[in-house]
C-alpha cells in the first residue's frame, strides 16, 4: 500500500536511470502533488559486472533483479526500467503499473568522423554491445568488425572520441542520447528499414508489487495507453520466441490514430547477420478513444495487441525462425 510518509522509486545509479526515474517522479508529483517522492539508485549486476557480455551474465535479469528483490521486500514501493532491458516474464507478485509516454524507439550511429554507415571505411570497426545491433550490422555492412562495448551513455561516447579509441563508431539509442541532452553527437538516425529497434525501445516501465492496489490506481495516471498497446505488441512478440538476450529479435509496434490500426513488424536475425526473417501486419483496433481510460475496453485492446505479436512471432518461426533460436541456443 502507498506509504504515509513518502513514495520511494527504486532504479539504478546512472545518469540515464536517474534520470529515468526523476521523469517517473515528476509525473507522480503532479497527480499526487502532497506526497513526497523520493529517488532510491540501487546497483545490479549489470552494473557491476561491465567487462562481461549481457548473455553471459544471465540475459535482462542482470538489470532488474536487484529492483525486484527491493520491492519484494518493501524496501522501495516502484522500480523504474528502461523496458527494453526487462524479461518479458516476470514474477507474479509484481505488474508493470505503468508505461509512461515514450521517447523515440530509433537507434543513432555515432561516428568520429561524422560519417554514416554507407560512408565509413571498409573494414570500420564499430563499438555495440547488443546482438541485435550487431547483426543488423552485420546484415547491412558484412565488411565492418563489431568491438564490444558496455558501460553508461557517457562512458560509451567518452569511449569512441578517446584520441587512442579502437572505435570508428558506435551505436546507441536515440532515447538516452535525447534524455541527457547529448543529441548533438548524433551522425545518423537510423529508420527502421535500416535497424529495427529492440522490442520497447524509448520506453519505460514503472513496476509495482501486484497486490499494492492504491498505487496501481495512481500509476493508471501516468500511463499512457498508445505505447502500452505498442509495447503489448513488441513483448508478446518476444514472448513467443523467447530469444531474451540470447538471439538478435528486433521489433516495432506503431498505432495509427486516424485509421484506428496497429501496425507490427518483426525481425529475427543469425548472429552473424547472414540470415534474416523479417515479418511485418497490420490489424484494426476497436474503434474507439484509446487514450481514455475505459479499463474493460483497454484490456480487450491490449490482449488484442498481444494476439498480434503471438501471431506474427509464429510466422516467424513457420518461416524459419525455430532454427535460427535453435542455433542461437
Amino acid at each position: 500500500m502507498i506509504s504515509e510518509r513518502y513514495l520511494s522509486i527504486g532504479t539504478r545509479g546512472s545518469k540515464l536511470a536517474l534520470w529515468q526515474a526523476e521523469f517517473v517522479a515528476a509525473r507522480l508529483r503532479e497527480v499526487l502533488p502532497s506526497m513526497p517522492v523520493v529517488i532510491t539508485p540501487i546497483t545490479t549486476s549489470g552494473d557491476r559486472n561491465l567487462s562481461i557480455t549481457l548473455p553471459e551474465l544471465g540475459g535482462k535479469g542482470a538489470f532488474t533483479d536487484e529492483l525486484e528483490a527491493a520491492l519484494r521486500r518493501g524496501d522501495i514501493d516502484l522500480a523504474v526500467h528502461s523496458l527494453k532491458d526487462m524479461p518479458t516474464l516476470m514474477p507474479a507478485e509484481f505488474v508493470i503499473g505503468a508505461v509512461p509516454q515514450r521517447a523515440s524507439p530509433y537507434d543513432a550511429l555515432i561516428s568520429r568522423q561524422r560519417q554514416k554507415l554507407h560512408e565509413l571505411p571498409l573494414g570500420a570497426k564499430i563499438g555495440t554491445g547488443s546482438l541485435r545491433r550487431s547483426a543488423q550490422l552485420k546484415a547491412l555492412r558484412p565488411d565492418v568488425e563489431i568491438l564490444p562495448l558496455r558501460g553508461n551513455v557517457p562512458t560509451r561516447l567518452e569511449k569512441l572520441l578517446a584520441a587512442d579509441s579502437p572505435y570508428d563508431a558506435i551505436v546507441l539509442a536515440v532515447a538516452g542520447l535525447d534524455r541527457l541532452g547529448l543529441t548533438g553527437h548524433i551522425t545518423e538516425i537510423m529508420t527502421p528499414d535500416v535497424m529495427l529497434p529492440a522490442p520497447g525501445q524509448g520506453a519505460l516501465a514503472v513496476q509495482c508489487r501486484a497486490d499494492d492496489t492504491a498505487l496501481r490506481r495512481v500509476l493508471t495516471r501516468i500511463d499512457d495507453l498508445v505505447t502500452r498497446i505498442e509495447v503489448e505488441a513488441e513483448r508478446a512478440l518476444l514472448t513467443v520466441l523467447d530469444a531474451g538476450c540470447h538471439l538478435p529479435v528486433a521489433a516495432l509496434a506503431r498505432f495509427n490514430h486516424r485509421s484506428a490500426t496497429l501496425a507490427l513488424t518483426g525481425r529475427v536475425l543469425s548472429v552473424s547477420g547472414t540470415t534474416s526473417i523479417t515479418v511485418h501486419s497490420e490489424i484494426d483496433l476497436i474503434d474507439s478513444d484509446v487514450t481514455a481510460h475505459n479499463e474493460v475496453l483497454f484490456q480487450h485492446i491490449l490482449a488484442t495487441a498481444r494476439h498480434l505479436g503471438e501471431a506474427l512471432a509464429e510466422q516467424a518461426i513457420r518461416r524459419g525462425a525455430g532454427d535460427l533460436l535453435r542455433v542461437g541456443e
